[in-house]
């Protein structure tokens, strides 16, 4: 599985890199990115919560 992050949605609130920094970053560009290629076992849950407090649904999780 993977965690994409629509650049045109994100308002750059920084809370899916607060509630999960293995995962989520902001980058230069002031928008949240993924730092990981594949999500694992043990971040899956992290990701799925970061997704889920995103206030304008541009996490997805596929």
């Amino acid at each position: 599985m993977k965690a994409y992050v629509d650049k045109d949605t994100c308002i750059a609130c920084g809370l899916c890199p607060s509630v999960c920094p293995e995962v989520f970053e902001m980058e230069e560009d002031g928008k949240a990115g993924v730092i990981v290629e594949e999500l694992t076992e043990d971040n899956l849950d992290c990701a799925k919560e970061g997704e889920a407090s995103c206030p304008v649904n541009a996490i997805s999780i596929s």
